[in-house]
């Protein structure tokens, strides 16, 4: 470059001719200012926000005065968004394509389209039948389908008696009851009697009949069931009292970190295992813990006996077997124990069968790129996750069995940024003495009122730890945004799943009896509008169920305006070291009835 170019690249420009592109600036600069707070305010019926007309504290002031909003009443919805699921909603089903049923993953509505109404409950609802009787019936009115009852009778899933459904225990493959399957199951893994399996997933779950039924061995299960138009598969097993959350293998990842899960089952649920390249099974494999199990019962397991039953052939039946096992062992799964119709493979426990598989293997492992944890709208991906093998501790054998896991240190929780073994033990004592103030203010915590929990913003599962003695069960809830602990979670022998809570949750209405949350909206509200978070909560809660929120005093006096637009009463309490930076405000939610029914 010529000293006479350098010059001119490096000559201040006169000062007449700087003056309009500043003008210009500042100019667009207001504008669009403007322009995004007019985007923010304008919405129609948007909770209107101001700041506290008293001075802004000085640097030394010990609080930041609350925020305040007009006081707002939401409509109801009409009656038919009574079981108003808006990720998976059947009627948005035909924007999206049917290839692999991607139409029921998860598909939320654009901001204009958000619902800023009262979910009803159907007509004649009633306050759940509490835990354990829930485990066998429920009311009707409360989950109104016979489809399952008409279409499935002969199976035994449930049946309507009066004014309730009853759940016999019946299964499509455990004609003699879910218990005497488990049974056989227990007799082909040992692992499932002594404490070494305590957390399992079961895809395509019915009615749950099996993750409950485990739920007595201390065994806790994620069932997993789409969102469809007749069976309300999810909607039964959580008005049961069993955990479980709408969701698919499709094309996205599941949302659990990898090597969650101690055992993963399906009953005749009828995936694909073999098509798509093993796709749907990769899946398993990530979130199956080494040395875990993978459980299969029904096609094409015991074909030769059953293949007339399956309207097919027997060498069609032979061939879906061979292709099954030729993948599986592929993966490095061998087969563990098979009886009648029950076939039990478990997952590599190191990372030896890994080592050995060839540049030409397939499936081809994940090169070092691939995140195994990442579970928030991830594309499924055709490649085997491997052990980390910095984790010497995170294989079945070396997890320490049940229940003393739920208060060991996990491996991996040095992994998290600013976490260690010593922030996990001075975090569990922390719960305890945050769950015994709460159980004196809100003294159904701990009765059968309460069996569905939600823990919305959890960090290592401490809260749900602290109640682990009580009827009850947590699901706990990690930030797709915040710190990726849910391994941890598992590894304790919590359940658990990634979530954003700027958009809605994937489970049906009234599916929870307490929502707790510790800070989501100092942490969140950046980013997620305090209004549609408060109508999700809303959504998901049953009638008569309760809100723990824990948070800053600024926020308070903002969420319990908007309780009250929601027919929830609130009351304000100290927490348990009374400091007035952070409070606890402990809601109801009304029971009511649409209008349209009356």
């Amino acid at each position: 470059m010529s000293d006479k170019m350098k010059n001119k690249d490096l000559r201040y420009p006169e000062k007449s001719s700087r003056v309009v592109p500043i003008c210009l600036m500042f100019i667009v600069l207001c504008g669009f200012s403007f322009y995004l707070g007019g985007v923010f305010f304008s919405e129609r019926n948007r909770v209107s926000i101001k700041e506290d007309s008293r001075s802004v504290p000085t640097v030394k002031s010990s609080s930041v005065f609350p925020i305040h909003i007009k006081p707002v009443v939401f409509p109801e919805c009409d009656r038919d968004y009574q079981d108003y699921t808006p990720c998976t909603d059947p009627r948005r089903w035909r924007k999206y394509g049917t290839h692999r049923l991607t139409l029921m993953e998860r598909h939320c509505p654009p901001i204009f389209e958000r619902k800023e109404c009262l979910v009803p409950p159907p007509d004649g609802y009633k306050v759940p039948i509490g835990w354990p009787q829930s485990k066998d019936q429920c009311w009707y009115r409360n989950v109104p389908y016979n489809w399952i009852d008409k279409q499935k009778s002969n199976q035994h899933w449930l049946h309507k008696e009066g004014d309730k459904f009853l759940f016999p225990g019946g299964g499509t493959m455990f004609p003699r009851g879910v218990s005497a399957y488990v049974d056989l199951m227990q007799d082909l893994i040992p692992e499932m009697k002594d404490g070494t399996i305590r957390t399992a997933i079961d895809t395509g779950c019915g009615v749950a009949s099996w993750g409950g039924d485990l739920l007595d061995r201390g065994i806790l299960t994620v069932s997993l069931a789409p969102r469809d138009n007749h069976e309300a598969q999810v909607q039964f097993a959580l008005e049961r009292g069993i955990p479980a959350i709408l969701g698919i293998i499709s094309t996205q990842r599941l949302p659990f970190p990898s090597n969650s899960f101690d055992m993963a089952h399906c009953s005749r649920c009828l995936i694909p295992w073999t098509e798509f390249g093993g796709i749907y099974l990769i899946e398993i494999h990530r979130i199956l813990r080494p040395g875990g199990f993978w459980v299969l019962s029904g096609p094409p397991v015991n074909y030769q006996n059953r293949w007339k039953g399956w309207n097919t052939t027997i060498a069609e039946q032979k061939k879906d077997y061979d292709d099954l096992q030729k993948l599986l062992k592929n993966m490095c799964f061998k087969l563990y124990a098979q009886k009648d119709d029950i076939a039990v493979w478990q997952k590599a426990s190191d990372s030896s069968c890994y080592d050995k598989l060839g540049v030409d293997a397939y499936p081809p492992k994940c090169d070092d790129s691939t995140e195994p944890d990442a579970a928030w709208y991830i594309p499924l991906r055709s490649c085997l996750v491997t052990p980390d093998k910095n984790f010497k501790k995170i294989g079945l054998k070396s997890t320490p069995k049940w229940p003393e896991r739920l208060h060991v240190a996990p491996e991996r929780i040095n992994a998290v940024p600013g976490a260690s073994a010593s922030a996990f033990k001075h975090d569990d004592s922390k719960w305890k003495v945050r769950v015994k103030h709460y159980k004196t203010l809100l003294p159904a915590l701990g009765t059968d009122q309460i069996r569905n929990i939600m823990d919305m913003n959890t960090l290592y599962g401490g809260f749900a730890a602290s109640l682990i003695d009580d009827p009850i069960w947590v699901m706990n809830v990690v930030s797709s945004y915040g710190l990726n602990t849910l391994g941890a979670v598992y590894d304790r022998g919590l359940i658990g799943t990634v979530h954003d809570w700027c958009e809605a949750f994937s489970t049906y209405p009234r599916t929870y009896d307490l929502l707790h949350l510790d800070g989501l909206f100092t942490a969140e509200s950046h980013r997620c509008e305090m209004k549609y978070v408060l109508l999700e909560m809303d959504r998901i809660l049953r009638p008569k169920g309760y809100v723990i929120l824990r948070e800053s005093n600024y926020y308070l006096t903002a969420i319990s305006t908007i309780g009250k637009g929601m027919r929830w009463t609130c009351q304000k309490h100290d927490t348990e070291y009374g400091v007035d930076k952070e409070k606890l405000l402990i809601c109801q939610k009304k029971l009511w009835y649409s209008k349209q029914s009356q």
